[in-house]
């Protein structure tokens, strides 16, 4: 475990949060940084195809053991960490042997993660826990998955007596911005299915993510000098925030929504007195109900625009990502053999479904079969993130053991 730590802290340091406004692939230039790495090091580890393509993405295969002809798979893994929070200067905390305790982090102590709010933590007694000093986020999300794939590649290599076919290993950009996979064409991976590393917790395996799509609200005012305003001035600003309290709050909000339900996500709001865009996230297991929340944006938008003569209201739709759960049904072995390897490995898997999205959602729309694993991730996209370094280590462990089956059922 202590080279799969060392990986971790290695690559948690390096300043990979994606831009949304960036108009580049990748959007930020640290994703080159940590991609360059990660393809060096799998040349190193013996990988002679590791490459890092014109878009920063990093493949690599791992070579099969067995003679007999083996369907080839893929492992994934993003290398950019969330833009809702700064991934600048990251300096990781080892909490070894956590004692059930709150933990004060350090680079600023009105930041405390407790396990009366994080009872996850209570499942790690005894054992290693990783945080952020309280000033960034920690990039777990997915540089724990990252980490997970090196080691389990390294501990395949060092043991060429266990049965795998080969293994396409896949490290994307901008996933936290929903591009992650644009640059990705399954045909050239050849391989029947993906599993993405970018998992909470340990024992979990997600094979249905939320159908999701962006909306930009764009309010148009009327802007004039505040001191000849009267009967001429429209302020967007103010429309703005009553579309805002127009949208549900007692349901259909992140802050009310759980399991399967949807929500309508506002998460930023930019703009003056003449025009304010309000970017929303839209979000449903049922791809038909995103239609009927961008239908009540629209609605809104109308009555305000009947309530203020002069005023514009525009809403733009854009999709992102659709719920996989159809498209890795067509393909059995991708959940079942998972399953399987998660056994062996000692767990007991509890198939979830994901409450956002990863990369496999996109996979899987173009073809490749794609559900995602644990890795240890806890509170993501936050100064309050943490990882379990042994949760890590049963993620390894079941990528092993992943290698095996596929090699040994699938003929």
């Amino acid at each position: 475990m202590s080279t799969l730590l060392e990986r971790f802290l290695r690559y948690v340091q390096i300043d990979t949060q994606a831009d949304e406004s960036s108009k580049t692939y990748p959007s930020t230039p640290g994703q080159l940084v940590l991609g360059k790495m990660l393809a060096e090091e799998l040349r190193g580890l013996g990988l002679a195809d590791a490459k890092q393509d014109e878009h920063g993405i990093v493949t690599a295969t791992l070579p099969a053991t067995v003679k007999t002809s083996v369907p080839t798979i893929a492992w994934i893994a993003h290398v950019d960490t969330s833009p809702e929070t700064s991934g600048k200067d990251v300096k990781p905390q080892v909490i070894r042997d956590y004692d059930g305790r709150d933990l004060v982090l350090p680079g600023d102590p009105t930041r405390v993660i407790r396990p009366t709010e994080s009872p996850e933590l209570l499942k790690c007694l005894g054992k290693t826990v990783i945080t952020t000093d309280g000033t960034t986020l920690l990039g777990a999300d997915d540089k724990a998955g990252i980490a997970v794939i090196m080691s389990a590649v390294q501990a395949l290599l060092t043991k060429p007596d266990l049965p795998r076919g080969p293994i396409k290993i896949v490290f994307t950009c901008d996933e936290e911005i929903g591009r992650g996979v644009i640059h990705v064409d399954p045909a050239t991976l050849g391989a029947v299915v993906g599993y993405t590393l970018d998992g909470f917790g340990a024992d979990e395996i997600e094979g249905e993510t939320f159908s999701a799509d962006k909306a930009i609200v764009t309010i148009h005012g009327v802007n004039i000098h505040p001191s000849i305003g009267k009967g001429k001035m429209i302020n967007a600003v103010r429309l703005a925030g009553l579309f805002l309290d127009r949208l549900p709050r007692q349901a259909m909000s992140p802050e009310t929504t759980s399991d399967r339900q949807g929500f309508i996500h506002p998460y930023e709001v930019e703009g003056g007195v003449a025009s304010v865009t309000i970017g929303l996230l839209l979000r449903d297991f049922d791809t038909a109900a995103l239609e009927i929340q961008a239908g009540l944006l629209r609605d809104i938008g109308k009555a305000i625009e009947m309530e203020f003569p002069g005023a514009r209201v525009e809403v733009a739709v854009r999709k992102q990502y659709r719920n996989m759960a159809e498209g890795i049904a067509r393909e059995p072995r991708a959940m079942s053999y998972a399953i399987e390897a998660m056994k062996r490995a000692g767990m007991e898997p509890r198939i979830l479904s994901i409450r956002g999205g990863t990369d496999g959602a996109q996979l899987t729309e173009k073809g490749l079969p794609t559900p995602n694993l644990s890795t240890g991730e806890h509170n993501p996209h936050s100064p309050l993130e943490w990882t379990c370094l042994e949760e890590m280590e049963e993620a390894t462990r079941v990528l092993v053991e992943l290698a095996q089956v596929w090699a040994t059922k699938a003929h």
